[in-house]
């Protein structure tokens, strides 16, 4: 397989081989990371696929979608998202995607994570992975290539889990009344009334809710908002437009979510990206804001 910059267009009719292509590829490449670098079109989807790899997905510009039976991950710019060996996932492009991924095989260092997760990337980590994509793919290497493979090993443990996925409950009435709020997220569904429509006691609904997700139904819904308020944002919808759709009675209290869950405002998130030796990292488009609150 060559290695190099895969750039997959929507019509193209080769795209399942190309895809099948890498994916037997990484099956057979030797070595405990190889690092490859894919751009992709808005609105392309990578079908269901697992590999025996673990896979560290690097969003350096765009939005992707991550969906496993457990649930859904949302990697905006500056995140990656870790997916252990074997789990079945697919991808959908929120926007254009600079992708960059790092396939790592199962034990290669001690500590790797174990579940599902969107961390965030730190200037050391996003340089270590745009390095990384410049080496010799497959094999032990040496000298400097083994040394940025091996520290990029080392600082995936370290890097911070960011609250970017929604995992969804395995009862079928539970997971029923989660798709339908994704449809339409509002702040103001209860606890009450999703255990009415469920068919449990409040007390029931809370126990299982945790149980099978392991959030609160408060944080669930607030991660949910951000899912859908994020690809609207890096659209450059205004922050204004977006809070009142997703039924916040004010932009204020759309921020003080946003920068709860996230740790800076959308203002500042939106726009934290930072310059790279590989180009910008940074959305797309602007983020704009009407009647910003300080």
């Amino acid at each position: 397989m060559p290695h190099g910059r895969e750039v997959f267009h929507a019509g193209n009719p080769d795209l399942g081989r190309l895809h099948e292509s890498r994916w037997q590829w990484l099956e057979e490449v030797a070595g405990p990371a190889v690092a490859l670098p894919t751009e992709y079109p808005d609105g392309y989807h990578v079908p269901l696929h697992r590999h025996r790899r673990s896979q560290l997905l690097h969003a350096l510009v765009g939005v992707v979608l991550v969906t496993t039976r457990h649930g859904r991950w949302m990697v905006p710019p500056d995140h990656a998202m870790w997916i252990p060996a074997g789990t079945e996932h697919s991808v959908e492009m929120l926007g254009d995607v600079s992708m960059r991924s790092v396939y790592v095989m199962p034990g290669a260092i001690a500590g790797l994570p174990e579940g599902l997760r969107v961390v965030g990337v730190t200037d050391l980590m996003h340089s270590l992975i745009v390095e990384s994509e410049k080496l010799p793919q497959g094999g032990e290497l040496e000298g400097r290539g083994g040394l940025i493979m091996n520290l990029l090993l080392h600082e995936i443990p370290t890097l911070p889990e960011r609250p970017l996925g929604l995992p969804f409950p395995s009862d079928a009435r539970l997971a029923a009344l989660c798709r339908r709020f994704v449809a339409a997220p509002s702040p103001h569904a209860t606890i009450d009334e999703w255990a009415d429509a469920a068919g449990m006691s409040r007390r029931s609904f809370t126990r299982a809710f945790q149980r099978q997700t392991g959030l609160s139904l408060s944080t669930w819904r607030q991660q949910a908002c951000l899912f859908a308020a994020l690809p609207r944002l890096a659209d450059g919808e205004p922050i204004t437009r977006v809070a009142l759709d997703l039924g916040y009675d004010s932009v204020p209290a759309f921020i003080t979510m946003f920068k709860r869950m996230l740790g800076a405002a959308p203002r500042g998130y939106m726009r934290g990206a930072r310059d790279s030796a590989d180009g910008p990292r940074r959305l797309a488009g602007p983020v704009r804001v009407e009647n910003p609150v300080p």
